[in-house]
This record gives C-alpha cells, structure tokens and sequence, in this order.
C-alpha cells in the first residue's frame, strides 16, 4: 500500500462564510485504490501558491511512502530545505496530507481513525461554538450588540452547549500590539456581563481575542472582565511572545488559552514550559497533523494543562479533531461549526447532538466528502482564507468587528 495520488479541491462556503473564505480540502490516493481526506489550514499564500506547496511536499516527502509511517514523512517534512524548524505554511501542507493518511490506514483496517491513536478515552466529546448571528438578527449590527450576542448564546444552550466563545475587543490589526479602546473595554464588558446574565451558570464564557494588545493593554482588559470568570482568554498577545502570556495571567488570574496559530511540539512546549498557557488550542491542519499533537497532548498532560482543539475551516478537519480528541486524556471541549456547508459536505457522517458529538464507529476519519458540492463552490476571491485590518485601532469611532471571514469589496 503505497500513496500514489494527489487531489486538491479549493472550496469556498457560501456566505456569511463561517469557517474562513475557502478551505482547502486534499484527497489521497494508494496504489492499491484506497482514498483518504485531509483539509490544510495554512494560509499565509494564495490558494493557487498553496497548491504549488501542497504538491511539492507530497511529492517530495510522500509519493510512493506507505502511509504507515508517517513520522518518518514528518521528519522529512519538517527537515526540508536544511531546516528542522518549524514553518507554517510547509507544516500546513503536511498536516493535511498527515490527516488523509490516517483516513486511508483506517479504512484500510477498517477502524476509526481514534482506535489507532490509542482508542477511545472519551467517548464524547464536548463541543462549543462562537457565537453567531440568528436569522433575525442583523449581520453588521450583529458583532457589537451584548444584546444580540446574549440572545445567541441563549440559543446555543437551548440546544445543549455548555461554553460559548466570543470576542468583542476591537479590531485585529496588522500593527503592533496597541492598548484597547476604553469603549472597547466597555463593549467586552457589555457582552460579559449580558451572555452570563443570559446562560447563569449553565455555560462557560470564552473570551476571543488574536494577539492584537501589548501586554498592559491586554492586562488591563482581562481585569475589566475577569468579574465574569471567563473560562478563558484566548491569545491576549502574540503566541510566540510566551513571557508576556504568562505575565497577562498572572496578573489577571484569567487561564490563558493560545494554539491555533502554532505548528509542531517546538512552538507548543515554551508555551507550557514557561506557564504562558493553561489550554492548548492547536489547529490539526496547521499544527503538525494529529501524530504531532498526540505528542503536545502528552507534553500539556505533564503540565497539567487541557487541549481544546481549535476549528475556524471546513468539517475534515473538525472530523480529524473529533478523533484525536477522543483519544487524548487531557481533553477539554473542541470548537465547532454548525452551518448548512459544513454538514452537507460531509453528509452529515458528524454531527453535534444535545452539546456533544459522539466518537465517530465508522472507518477512518467517518466522513464521506461531497466532491461534487465542494467543486460547485470554487474559490474565486482574491483575499486570504483570514486577513486582518492595516486600520489602526480607533479611539473615537467604533472599532466594527465583521465576523472571521468579511465579504471581500
């Protein structure tokens, strides 16, 4: 059983566009006729440049290898170009391709992927979601209303959730880290205060932000919210900046969570090493693949700190999280994207039920991809799958938030 086939599939969900403004979805293929998914999440380039990535790392570290052994495919992966380090978009390529191989060996000895990562610790796994616009809501006025927001969160444990995410503190810019607005300040407070008067204690708050504060910003705003006790306060600082992620916790007494702009166990171990982190949340299809964060889940586990595997992209992905949570001790929750695209793309093989999904009992990852609905939908924007704003923070007008993937101009 040799890898001999390459497909890639650029797939863009219809608007709002939740999960980012394509994905990149990669199918593999053996000699012996065996197919398996995988999904990159790594952006850093056009899709057309990622394509050209995507091909040379399977041809070059893959091609003709047995999907066994994929820490030898890693290694030269993560070797490539006499390096050894890690390198985000190299890495985003591998992990897909790392996933669809995981497909492939567990449909090849029919089992899920799970029961070749050490079987089922968890035999559910509890889910969480951002909080969304409801159709009656308005979509721009939507981001800055606590009102709005509550009312979504209240929908959300009406249907089983028990953390909501959210992340109202002003604009992700380009720019360095800059000291929140005191209306942006205010407005997190708002939602704070608004979504745990409206779930009581029937849900946990978690707290979105991308980096975008220094560390006296970010400081001074987890103090305005740590009233509320958030579950967590998700990258108040750059996530390579570990000191000052320890220095915003200690001071605000908030858990830190971080992860999702992360690859290999060598970026994910300074972070528990130095106390910058308490949750971990890597993307598996920028991270490494799951084989590698099987490895920083055991790190964490020493640590003690939890895993919460991150989802902004398509359901292969979600799919591969699913399994590598159900196998891991330290799990605390994985995010998830209930949107119409996301479910009909994989036919509904997963699916959240009363706040939790169940481990996945078919072959390999559990999913069956819709080809012909993700060819239906080619990507034909010229943004990034995410992008942030070079317009500075504002101290006078609002700074409007438009969800995580705005319609391009």
């Amino acid at each position: 059983m040799k890898l001999q086939d390459l497909d890639i599939i650029v797939t863009a969900p219809p608007a709002p566009g939740w999960g980012g403004r394509y994905w990149i979805l990669v199918k593999l293929t053996t000699a012996c006729g065996i197919t398996g998914w995988g999904e990159v999440y790594a952006t850093s380039v056009g899709p057309d440049a990622m394509r050209g990535v995507i091909a040379d790392v399977f041809e070059r570290h893959m091609l003709n290898e047995h999907p066994e052994n994929i820490e030898l495919m890693f290694r030269r992966a993560y070797s490539s170009g006499f390096t050894q380090r890690p390198d985000l978009t190299v890495m985003g390529a591998f992990s897909g391709l790392e996933i669809a191989c995981w497909d492939i060996l567990g449909k090849a000895r029919d089992r899920p992927v799970w029961a070749l990562l050490g079987g089922k610790m968890t035999p559910r796994v509890r889910a969480y979601s951002y909080l969304y616009p409801l159709p009656r809501h308005d979509m721009t006025a939507f981001w800055s209303s606590a009102e709005m927001a509550a009312e979504s969160a209240t929908d959300l444990v009406s249907r089983g959730y028990t953390a909501v995410k959210f992340d109202p503190a002003g604009p992700y810019t380009l720019r360095g880290g800059h000291s929140p607005a005191q209306s942006d300040i205010a407005l997190s407070v708002a939602f704070c205060k608004a979504i745990r008067e409206a779930v009581g204690d029937r849900a946990d708050l978690l707290f979105g932000t991308h980096g975008q504060f220094t560390t006296q910003g970010a400081i001074r705003l987890g103090k305005a919210i740590a009233p509320y006790d958030p579950l967590w306060f998700e990258e108040p600082v750059p996530p390579d900046n570990v000191g000052a992620l320890a220095r915003v916790g200690a001071a605000t007494g908030l858990p830190i969570a971080v992860g999702e702009r992360l690859t290999t166990k060598n970026e994910f171990a300074p972070v528990l090493r130095d106390g910058g982190a308490a949750i971990l949340q890597p993307a598996l299809g920028r991270a490494g693949g799951i084989w590698e964060m099987k490895k920083v889940a055991a790190i964490a586990e020493v640590y003690n700190a939890q895993i919460a595997p991150h989802l902004y992209a398509g359901p292969v992905e979600w799919a591969a999280n699913v399994h590598f949570a159900v196998s891991i001790p330290n799990l605390l929750m994985a995010e998830t994207i209930e949107s119409p695209f996301h479910d009909a793309l994989i036919k509904g093989a997963i699916r959240v039920e009363n706040g939790y999904i169940k481990a996945p009992e078919t072959p390999g990852l559990g999913i069956e991809v819709d080809e012909d609905l993700a060819r239906a939908h080619p990507y034909t924007g010229t943004g990034l799958h995410l992008e942030m704003t070079e317009t500075p923070c504002s101290y006078h007008a609002p700074n409007a938030f438009t969800g995580g993937a705005p319609p391009e101009e």
